[in-house]
């Protein structure tokens, strides 16, 4: 059938008054559709997902849902929605969801550390086998002995494609699972990481297969030889001579100065130009921009500078008009369970599933893995999402003569939506990673062994964090009697990169030498503290690459792993020389208080107000240095109490214990105060440690009263420490909780950190290990 149209050339960019749509019945003008189709797309979605975030279902969901509203199974049928988005008015915003696609490719590439393979376990190399080749041995074997039964041969044309589709385990969609349920660092997450690579190089490896043999059918052995060579010519041109050049730009780029933007758009264009070549030599119009992105190095300076510049434009923009898009094409009305061709399909889209949960579990539970986390990681290995909806729209538009055009690729496009709304409520309600910190065992600072090495996990952001860490350490006086374990983790946030990466230095484990170089002079300082007290000091240092908001796996399984009794985190704060505030940083709050709600050890968060020197070694120095601890009562001030007592075996060491009393004996148990006095014993009597401690016993009314001594005593000292005290009701706070303005720190912590002190008195808040509940 011909269709003949008449087209304006060139085409109106800028429209020409809105009542024009009402006289032409359509909207001529090309800027104002696309910005109109934007906001329709965009509002659905959004939507959409308003209602979905609190079951913990990811953005994918919501757009793939947006897109068959759109399309003509709900919206599409209305003459407004029909004008709107025909396959006509779609091409500008179709040609701009497709180059979102690619370069979403492209920094899957980028982002994709190589590095792994290397290091991939048996598990993981027998799962990610097992999931691709089992489906699709399951998959094969059901067309071969049902299909002849079912259906003709042209209605099985699609079948093999259908198959793989089903089989396939994309790195990226496995990335964007685990991140949407925020266990991209947990240990499932990294084993299905690792699995995922596994498996999506043989599918890759067996997509270009596929691939070859379609163009030796179309063009002959001749034509598949000349495409084989030609991609494979290709993969050795991106390796030799373009990734050395990569790493001339990086060398181009001083340290600590961003990539040139002339070099960020010039490795755009090339990436444009691969997909071009790639479709030339008949191999699928992405493997050009992946061999690309693989080539890039991935972190920094040139994979952060890339992920800076495009990603999250293209994640919250392009990638949502590509899914939805996709998804218009998905019409309800073509699925009729009563003909042969559909039944045949949701057979094999069963079958191969069920194949593709079985397969990992084997190997997993051979190796002792519990029932639910064996699940969790099948259920992970074997979801859906913006890969499988690409291929699956793909083949509709290069394969017209098959029968997938019509209701194969909408019960495609529903076995997608089904498996991404399900798996990552059943992998939430499966998989808890906090569940391994439950406090069974006391780790805290009161229960470790009076002569027993007390180990300390201290994290790391920038240089600046270093010189309090150190300070604070060197005033808990390691001896040989009472030595310390010192853990020291360096966090460095995972830009350009999908794997985050966990670096033993005592291990020796090799890394990029950048990332070598970032914590190099971590490890020199500790080291160096190492030095100064041989006798009593263990150091270790750990570097941790991952998101900022995922760190809190790091810090908590180290902690659990080399079971610390306390983690020593940065205030997010920091505070320049005369006192006033220099910068905040909310996502190491955001950590902080992640680590406090699920950490198996007990917590200190440390507010460094720029009162320490320039010198690490000021208490080596035998400089005075004076300690206060503030005790209210409860848990979290007896642990702290109980830190501050070490500090007592220096001579250059002052420690004032100053204890809060009130006439109001009604807030507080009997155990409580029994524990209390018990911890204050030896403190009351001078029998702590070595040297003299000094004990003040104020009596106050309110919180009012309690804050006007505090603020009085702020400037005597150097540091002063605090337990957390969370959500412990007390007379001597009354009336100061209104305006906490930091609850990580409690309310007295809260009040020596306030911008309203101009001081430099550092301060130390602990919360001691929780129990479970």
């Amino acid at each position: 059938m011909t269709i003949k149209e008449c087209i304006h050339l060139p085409t109106e960019i800028h429209s020409s008054g809105f009542w024009n749509y009402f006289r032409s019945g359509t909207i001529p003008s090309t800027l104002p559709l696309l910005e109109l189709q934007m906001v329709v797309i965009f509002a659905i979605t959004r939507f959409t997902h308003c209602i979905l975030k609190p079951y913990g279902i990811p953005e994918f969901t919501s757009q793939l849902i947006a897109g068959i509203i759109l399309g003509p199974s709900v919206l599409g049928r209305l003459g407004i929605f029909k004008v709107l988005f025909s396959d006509r008015n779609q091409e500008i915003v179709a040609m701009i969801a497709t180059f979102g696609h690619v370069l979403f490719t492209f920094m899957s590439g980028v982002k994709m550390d190589a590095g792994v393979i290397n290091r991939v376990g048996r598990k993981s190399l027998f799962a990610g086998i097992a999931c691709i080749m089992f489906p699709l041995l399951v998959g094969f074997t059901v067309q071969v002995t049902l299909r002849r039964y079912w259906l003709t041969a042209v209605e099985a044309t699609g079948l093999p494609f259908e198959t793989a589709l089903n089989c396939l385990t994309p790195f990226p969609v496995v990335v964007y699972l685990l991140e949407s349920l925020k266990i991209l660092n947990s240990e499932l997450g990294q084993l299905g990481l690792s699995a995922a690579l596994v498996s999506d190089i043989f599918g890759s490896f067996l997509l270009w297969l596929a691939s070859m043999a379609k163009v030796s059918r179309e063009k002959g052995m001749m034509g598949a030889a000349i495409s084989a060579s030609s991609s494979i010519t290709y993969v050795f041109v991106v390796v030799f001579a373009f990734r050395p050049a990569m790493f001339w730009v990086i060398r181009q780029t001083p340290e600590g100065r961003p990539v040139k933007r002339t070099h960020l758009q010039l490795i755009l264009m090339l990436m444009l130009f691969a997909g071009l070549l790639s479709q030339w030599f008949h191999a699928s119009f992405l493997f050009g921009p992946l061999m690309l992105g693989l080539a890039v190095p991935d972190g920094p300076p040139l994979g952060s500078a890339i992920i800076r510049k495009f990603y999250y434009f293209n994640q919250d923009v392009f990638l949502p008009l590509f899914v939805t898009t996709c998804a218009m094409r998905t019409d309800l009305r073509l699925i009729k369970f009563n003909d042969s061709f559909m039944t045949f399909n949701v057979l094999l889209i069963f079958f191969t599933f069920s194949a593709k949960m079985i397969a990992p579990m084997v190997p997993l539970l051979y190796t002792k893995m519990p029932l639910n986390d064996a699940l969790a990681l099948a259920l992970i290995l074997s979801s859906k999402g913006e890969i499988h909806l690409a291929l699956n729209t793909q083949f509709r538009d290069t394969e017209p003569q098959a029968i997938q055009t019509g209701p194969a690729l909408t019960l495609s496009n529903i076995a997608i939506l089904l498996n991404a709304v399900i798996a990552p409520v059943l992998v939430k309600y499966l998989y808890d990673p906090s569940r391994k910190y439950a406090g069974y065992q006391k780790r805290n600072i009161m229960h470790n062994k009076r002569n027993a090495e007390l180990r300390i996990l201290v994290c790391i952001h920038k240089p600046e964090n270093i010189v309090a860490a150190i300070k604070l350490l060197e005033s808990s006086c390691p001896t040989r009697e009472r030595p310390l374990g010192i853990y020291v983790l360096h966090l460095i946030e995972l830009i350009g990169r999908s794997s985050p990466i966990f670096i033993s230095h005592e291990m020796k484990k090799k890394t990029l030498s950048k990332t070598s170089a970032y914590s190099d002079n971590v490890i020199s300082a500790f080291n160096n503290f190492q030095k100064n007290n041989r006798a009593g000091v263990a150091t270790y240092c750990f570097t941790a690459i991952s998101p900022t908001k995922f760190m809190h796996e790091d810090i908590c399984t180290l902690a659990l792993d080399k079971l610390a009794s306390l983690i020593v985190l940065p205030f997010h704060r920091k505070w320049s020389v005369d006192g006033s505030i220099q910068s905040e940083d909310s996502s190491v709050r955001t950590l902080n208080n992640s680590v406090l709600e699920i950490a198996p050890c007990s917590v200190g968060i440390l507010v460094d107000r720029g009162g320490h020197s320039k010198s690490s070694n000021v208490i080596a120095s035998k400089s005075p240095f004076s300690v206060a601890m503030i005790f209210v009562g409860g848990n979290d001030d007896r642990e702290a109490l109980t830190f501050a007592k070490r500090m007592a075996n220096e001579n250059n060491i002052t420690l004032t214990v100053v204890h809060f009393v009130t006439t109001d004996s009604e807030d507080i148990t009997i155990w409580d105060k029994l524990l209390d006095n018990e911890v204050l014993k030896d403190v009351k009597m001078n029998n702590v440690g070595q040297e003299y401690v000094i004990y003040l016993e104020e009596r106050v009314k309110d919180g009012p009263q309690t804050a006007m001594i505090v603020r009085s005593m702020v400037d005597e000292y150097d540091l002063i420490i605090v337990g957390r005290r969370d959500k412990s009701n007390s007379t001597q706070t009354s009336g100061l909780a209104e305006w906490n303005e930091f609850p990580e720190l409690g309310i007295i912590g809260d009040l020596l950190a306030s911008s309203d002190f101009n001081s430099k008195t550092s301060v130390l808040v602990i919360q001691q290990q929780k129990k479970k509940t």
